[in-house]
């Protein structure tokens, strides 16, 4: 059975078929129906789009089959290319994101929080996202105010601060998480 087929369309990829996106959405929450907020498990009448972190990780599974506006079939090198023209610190984030994925969690977008990474334990729409995640270079300095505001924001919507610093060195990811308390 072939994988499913996304179009890249500018800086997102596209499941047309319907069935093949709910398909990859039933794998691992992956991707966003278009029009709908926050979908139920497989109950969506509308292409899926996912975002280039997504497709990369999919595609590098054999889940996804990636094509152009033209019909020409992507390669991983050439998602990656595409992937860093358009989003700034794109390999760092997508260490990251990698990581927490074979780790077994759902992570999506953070943007609505200020942060890359909003990671849930089994799902939206099954549970809150317990985590957000910050990613720094390892050089990277952020300042106590970052520190304190990240921290406060994470504890007024009920969830952990945690700053993911990847070394491509060593492919590997380190996790600091905070902890808040009353004094």
């Amino acid at each position: 059975m072939k994988p499913p087929t996304a179009e890249l369309v500018e800086d997102h990829l596209m499941v047309w078929d319907i069935e093949e996106g709910r398909e990859l959405y039933a794998q691992g929450f992956y991707g966003k129906p278009v029009g709908i907020s926050k979908p139920k498990q497989g109950e969506f009448d509308s292409p899926l789009i996912l975002d280039l972190t997504e497709g990369l990780f999919l595609l590098e599974r054999g889940a996804i089959r990636i094509k152009d506006s033209r019909g020409r079939v992507l390669t991983e090198s050439a998602l990656r290319r595409r992937a860093r023209k358009v989003y700034e610190g794109f390999e760092r984030d997508y260490m990251v994101f990698r990581d927490l994925r074979l780790h077994g969690k759902i992570v999506l977008s953070g943007i609505k929080f200020g942060c890359e990474f909003a990671v849930y334990e089994h799902g939206p729409g099954i549970d809150h996202a317990p985590y957000l995640v910050s990613v720094k270079e390892p050089d990277e300095s952020i300042t106590p105010t970052e520190i304190v505001r990240a921290g406060r924001l994470a504890t007024t919507v009920r969830k952990r601060f945690i700053i993911a610093v990847p070394n491509r060195k060593v492919g590997q990811v380190q996790y600091l998480m905070f902890d808040w308390f009353r004094a």
